[in-house]
């Protein structure tokens, strides 16, 4: 378990951490912030190769062992799979949006507005199409693993992460709802709170200055600590439901 968590903590620094902080380190407002094109593409890069380093996470954790080089390269080898997969969830929700969006203008809703308020119908419109994103996003949670575990297309992702999820849809939102709202205070909480002593011991904090290293690594770290735990506990979902022979028989060779 020791070496396992190792291996873990090894790729998690390289893939999540490491282009986290250096994104942090940057643009220390984040994607809200006023940041140019170039910076925004470096918070985008970040997420993509965190992408990959989440394969390689769930490559590791469900087995058979391998080094941290060969799950770094299974992560990469997987990830334009994986990364079209995605894109096509998120075309799905746009089409599914577009009734949505529809009606929210006939409720008088200026969606280009940054300050616009909801009246009752429309809030609970939004409210609906809320709960048609997180049922899609429950059925296909497992899609990572799928990516990570087996040798199949985009499409056939999407499809074995829809049926691995049938008849499980209660457990496995209670599960994503559970680490979600955990996540988000534990980000929400290391941020203001080194946030505020940095700034009061080191100074304001400005893209490459002292304090914004300080706090891009201490988010990068927690941040990795955060995905490597939901990479394990997806991979051990999986497990349960797929199966462990079927996972390592299926596990697409990362070419070393």
């Amino acid at each position: 378990l020791a070496h396992d968590g190792r291996l873990l903590a090894t790729v998690a620094l390289a893939l999540v951490a490491l282009p986290s902080a250096i994104s942090g380190l940057l643009n220390p407002g984040g994607m809200s912030g006023n940041a140019g094109p170039w910076l925004e593409f470096v918070a985008f890069l970040a997420s993509v190769i965190a992408l990959a380093g989440q394969l390689a996470l769930i490559r590791l954790a469900i087995g058979p062992s391998i080094t941290v080089g060969a799950a770094i390269v299974h992560g990469f080898a997987r990830l334009p799979i994986y990364f079209v997969s995605l894109l096509l969830l998120f075309a799905g929700l746009f089409v599914i949006a577009i009734p949505f969006a529809f009606l929210l203008v006939a409720l008088g809703v200026p969606l280009g507005s940054k300050t616009a308020t909801m009246n009752g119908p429309a809030a609970l419109v939004a409210l609906v199409f809320l709960g048609v994103a997180i049922f899609f996003g429950v059925r296909f949670i497992l899609a990572s693993a799928v990516a990570s575990a087996e040798d199949a297309g985009p499409i056939a992702i999407l499809k074995r992460s829809w049926r691995l999820t049938a008849g499980r849809f209660w457990p496995l939102l209670g599960f994503f709802l559970t680490f979600l709202a955990g996540a988000i205070i534990v980000l929400v909480a290391v941020r203001s709170a080194v946030g505020v002593a940095i700034g009061l011991l080191v100074g304001q904090i400005q893209p490459l200055s002292t304090s914004a290293l300080i706090v891009a690594l201490v988010q990068a770290l927690v941040s990795a600590a955060i995905s490597t735990l939901f990479a394990v506990m997806l991979a051990r979902i999986y497990l349960q439901i797929a199966g462990r022979g079927e996972a390592q028989a299926s596990v697409p060779s990362s070419g070393i």
